[in-house]
């Protein structure tokens, strides 16, 4: 087998093309590593001058004061119930929505799909979205964070392209067959597209998980409030309790860099941990979900 060797042009885009990979690598390792060893350290070493990539000294603590404070752990399970109930909502509107888009026997289709993506460049804003929210009664519930970005044009479109793309025989044969409309829904393009849901799916998850703005606009409650906002307010006020200026109720002192990292630690990990298991749908499905417009 005869070996075609590269030529200089190719050489030189390969190089740079894991050049920049390598630094993308090490602009997220780096900041991680930071994090975590700061997470565990005593307060001389927090203190000390450059980076601390890797521990010299354990001090658990910034976690023990995370793990001690209810608030955290209350603030988790908001965010646990705003995340998989928004994601199920998203996915669930988003494929009902995008499934009848993708035929071309709907009447108007092009109408409806310039005005789905209208809605894309210009929005209401943040007066009327808040006054919208508190007269339809949803002020100070898990609804003001779950229903306003239930369903994003964006990943809408993206699942209609991937529906669009499956081949027509596939229903066809279904139908000759006597399936019905729902059945061919449900047994035959639901399974088939379940590279792209994956994709939304984390896509809904990664942003209800990070999302806290719309918490501090909607919920006053301090107990449903959801983790980022907590999270939020020790890094940037090193407190628990908004209306101190220090950390609330400690036993003993507690370094409060040391705590703002461990509580950073503890709210990425469900990410860190479900990533791996979507990476290859999420891939997959951008993909293919990006193929026709």
């Amino acid at each position: 087998m005869k070996i075609k060797h590269r030529s200089w042009s190719d050489r030189i885009y390969v190089t740079f093309a894991y050049t920049v990979l390598v630094l993308l690598c090490v602009s997220i390792i780096v900041p991680m590593m930071q994090v975590l060893t700061v997470s565990v350290s005593p307060v001389e070493v927090i203190n000390s001058y450059g980076f601390h990539l890797f521990p010299t000294k354990f001090d658990f603590s910034g976690y023990q004061e995370v793990f001690r404070k209810s608030i955290i752990w209350t603030a988790y399970g908001n965010t646990i119930i705003r995340t998989v109930l928004g994601t199920a909502l998203t996915v669930i509107l988003t494929f009902m929505g995008a499934y009848p888009l993708s035929k071309k026997s709907l009447p108007h289709r092009p109408f409806w799909t310039a005005l789905i993506v209208f809605t894309m460049f210009f929005s209401g804003g943040l007066i009327p979205s808040y006054m919208l929210i508190k007269n339809l009664g949803l002020m100070n519930s898990v609804w003001a964070l779950v229903l306003p970005g239930v369903v994003s044009v964006f990943l809408l479109l993206i699942v209609r392209n991937f529906i669009a793309a499956l081949p027509e025989s596939l229903e066809e044969s279904a139908k000759i067959d006597g399936a019905g409309e729902l059945y061919i829904l449900w047994k035959i393009i639901m399974p088939l597209s379940m590279p792209i849901l994956a994709t939304v799916s984390l896509y809904s998850a990664v942003g209800h998980w990070n999302a806290w703005f719309d918490s501090m606009l909607y919920i006053q409650d301090e107990h449903k409030q959801v983790l980022q906002l907590i999270l939020r307010r020790i890094v940037i006020d090193g407190t628990l309790d908004p209306s101190s200026g220090v950390t609330d109720s400690m036993d003993k002192p507690v370094n409060t860099e040391s705590m703002k990292m461990a509580t950073l630690v503890v709210s990425i990990l469900p990410i860190i941990c479900i990533y791996p298991f979507l990476q290859k749908y999420f891939v997959k499905g951008t993909m293919l979900g990006s193929v026709k417009g």
